[in-house]
């Protein structure tokens, strides 16, 4: 049975067991073609009617044209082709037609890439001119009233897929009307169907694209409404199937499915009411109001589908958001799913004026209207979790002192690098070449396990460094006098075993002891390790922090062992040593499926399973395990601590595992390079190892 609660219904919808029934149906005993005349033709043809006359009453189609589709982009396609070539048609008839392709800011990317194309490739030359909205995300009627009669074609949305603010679809008809313009209307009803009522043949919309998908319908099934009178070009023809108006023959099992979930809706015995929906939305509000602290809702719950929230929390990004619910097994999305992979903001929360950090930050939660009571009961209970997972792992205020950390972390943010040295004896740290993007994330670690910090330091003069000692206020040693690269004047003196002498600071058991190094001692050097006395020998340096020029002139006063910490990583290479292999030849069987896991397992009892995502998501997983044994938690920023550990020790096979595999291979090839043969990756990660999710 699965744990998921899946929470991105705006990004796809699971599929109704109606649907799912429909569709087995007509591939299993009305599997014939509706164009055939002969028996079995019509039973399929059945299909096709009852669904298509469902849709007709449903959307109040009324004398307008209906067909089948793949879904909303073919028919924002077709709307857009067939709205342009009338365009062309009329200007090159000598009639004015405007000279402006209006869309809404806040549209799918479909919409104006659509335009663009068609714009481009009918030679029409228009201009694409964007209609702004405001701060809640609703068009400007103003900004419309001044476009409307140089307008040729304008389009908007129902409701907006990252937020769900609903459209002013009758202020927007009435300003056209107004304006007395003759611009054709285009509306993605994408997000609305199921959820909002229309009546399409009482507007003036011209055309309005939808996909099954977003409702319990299975992926590549949509309709198109074309209000009557309004142009239509065929994008595809050949057969003349959907007479004419869409060759090629139908899905008849997509379109038995959407006509299951069309009959559903009619029926008005399966989804919730809007009250209902609403109150759901309100209890998960209130979940992620006292889970996580300062959550900011991006979408105006008055102006917007009851089934879709889109927040961010200060000073966590969406990427960490999204681990931390992925990991407790909650699915939701970094604002549109179609854009989510790629770390850029919203451009619907941009266009809304909203300031960068949430726009940066913003998650979209988004449930249909089959949710249940258990489900969103669930929902809290795991949005819970998440948060203390978060206030853990300090990334988020906490009434609680965590638990203190030792060892080495390290940050990292575009191939540049921030480490912290951590000793929980003493609670205290020392911060090396701080990274002003790590200002915020350094100050709140430091203040959530109370530690103070010794000092901060560069390996290059003033990197960084005032902002973080000035944010740090009460947590920062001010007792000593500092130099341009941080180091303190009271440093000890200790002796290298080059017989050269170095000042250095103690933390706990350890030193770190600076050293020149590069042309002009322009460049500084940290070693750490334990003392000896008065001395730090090189077999006893465990790691050193230099600029990668300078790397090379540690060889007398470090070991083979030593780890490098770079203060650039553009390579994602975490650590290296004076030993390190080349990359290219340790990557040849360093992966493992999830098929061969338990085999390897098997034929390795003492192997140990290493889960390198963040502690929060470790700590807010709920599913089994890979193999269903215990792992033991190394996220990558602090793996050179462990792998310092595991060079010095017997090698015991090692096999790394995050989420998708990604985190996970470069683990295992960052031990590989260091000289541990024995790492491997779990291909595919928790994602592939888990087992399906069953439609809930």
């Amino acid at each position: 049975m699965t744990t998921e609660i899946y929470l991105d219904s705006n990004a796809t919808s699971i599929v109704l067991p109606a649907a799912i029934a429909a569709a087995t149906d007509a591939m299993g005993q009305r599997y014939g073609n509706p164009s055939s005349t002969h028996g079995t033709g019509l039973k399929a043809k059945v299909i096709l009617d009852e669904a298509r006359a469902c849709a007709v009453r449903l959307l109040g189609v009324g004398n307008g044209r209906l067909m089948f589709n793949s879904g909303a982009t073919e028919g924002i396609q077709t709307a857009v082709l067939s709205a342009l070539v009338a365009l062309r048609e009329r200007r090159d008839a000598g009639e004015p037609i405007g000279t402006l392709l209006v869309y809404g800011a806040t549209e799918h990317k479909a919409v104006p890439e659509s335009l663009a194309h068609w714009n481009r490739l009918l030679g029409l030359n228009l201009t694409l001119h964007k209609l702004p909205v405001d701060h809640n995300g609703v068009h400007s009627l103003k900004a419309l009233r001044d476009v409307a009669p140089q307008a040729a074609m304008v389009c908007t949305m129902a409701a907006n897929n990252e937020t769900g603010v609903i459209s002013d679809l009758a202020g927007i008809e009435a300003v056209l009307a107004e304006t007395g313009s003759q611009a054709l209307w285009m509306v993605d009803c994408v997000q609305a169907l199921g959820k909002l009522k229309l009546d399409l043949s009482s507007t003036r919309i011209d055309y309005a694209p939808f996909s099954g998908h977003k409702l319990y319908a299975p992926k590549g099934i949509g309709m198109l409404y074309v209000r009557a009178g309004t142009p239509f070009t065929a994008l595809i023809m050949g057969g003349g199937q959907e007479a004419g108006q869409r060759s090629g023959t139908e899905n008849m099992a997509g379109i038995a499915a959407l006509g299951a979930v069309l009959a559903a809706l009619e029926r008005g015995d399966t989804f919730r009411t809007a009250a209902e929906l609403s109150s759901f939305r309100a209890r998960l509000a209130d979940s992620l109001r006292a889970a996580l602290p300062g959550v900011v809702f991006n979408n105006p719950f008055d102006k917007a589908l009851p089934t879709t929230l889109n927040f961010s929390v200060p000073g966590l990004s969406s990427r960490e958001l999204m681990d931390v619910f992925d990991a407790a097994e909650v699915r939701v999305s970094a604002g549109s799913a179609c854009s989510s992979s790629k770390a850029a903001p919203s451009y619907v929360l941009d266009a809304m004026g909203l300031p960068l950090w949430r726009s940066a930050g913003a998650i979209r939660m988004s449930f249909g209207p089959l949710a249940d009571e258990a489900t969103i009961a669930a929902a809290c209970a795991r949005i819970e979790r998440c948060g203390a997972a978060l206030r853990a792992s300090c990334l988020i205020p906490s009434d609680r002192t965590a638990v203190p950390h030792d060892g080495l972390l390290q940050l990292g943010v575009e191939g540049a690098c921030s480490w912290m040295v951590l000793d929980a004896a003493s609670r205290s740290c020392i911060v090396i070449d701080p990274l002003p993007e790590h200002t915020a994330r350094i100050e709140s670690y430091v203040r959530c396990q109370n530690y103070q910090v010794q000092a901060v330091v560069s390996t290059l003069p003033n990197a960084g460094r005032a902002v973080l000692v000035e944010a740090l206020g009460r947590h920062f040693n001010r007792a000593a006098d500092a130099d341009a690269y941080g180091w303190p004047a009271n440093a000890i003196s200790i002796q290298l075993d080059n017989g050269a002498s170095a000042g250095a600071i103690r933390l706990g058991a350890q030193l770190l002891a600076c050293v020149p190094c590069g042309t002009g001692d322009e460049l500084r050097a940290f070693l750490l390790g334990e003392a000896d006395g008065g001395s730090l020998p090189a077999a006893a340096v465990r790691f050193a922090f230099s600029a990668r020029p300078a790397q090379q002139a540690l060889g007398a006063i470090s070991n083979g062992q030593t780890l490098l910490c770079p203060t650039r990583d553009e390579q994602n290479q975490f650590c290296t040593s004076m030993m390190s292999a080349p990359a290219a030849i340790v990557a040849a069987d360093a992966q493992l499926d999830s098929t061969a896991l338990d085999a390897f397992l098997q034929a390795h009892p003492d192997a140990r399973l290493v889960d390198v995502r963040e502690p929060y998501e470790f700590a807010a997983t709920v599913a089994p395990l890979p193999a269903g044994r215990m792992a033991l938690s190394v996220p990558l920023s602090r793996l050179a601590e462990y792998a310092s550990e595991w060079l010095r020790a017997e090698q015991t096979p090692l096999v790394f595992f995050c989420r998708s595999g990604n985190r996970s291979m470069k683990a295992a090839l960052c031990l590989r390079r260091l000289g541990h043969q024995h790492a491997y990756s779990l291909n595919g990660g928790l994602a592939l190892a888990s087992p399906l999710p069953l439609a809930a």
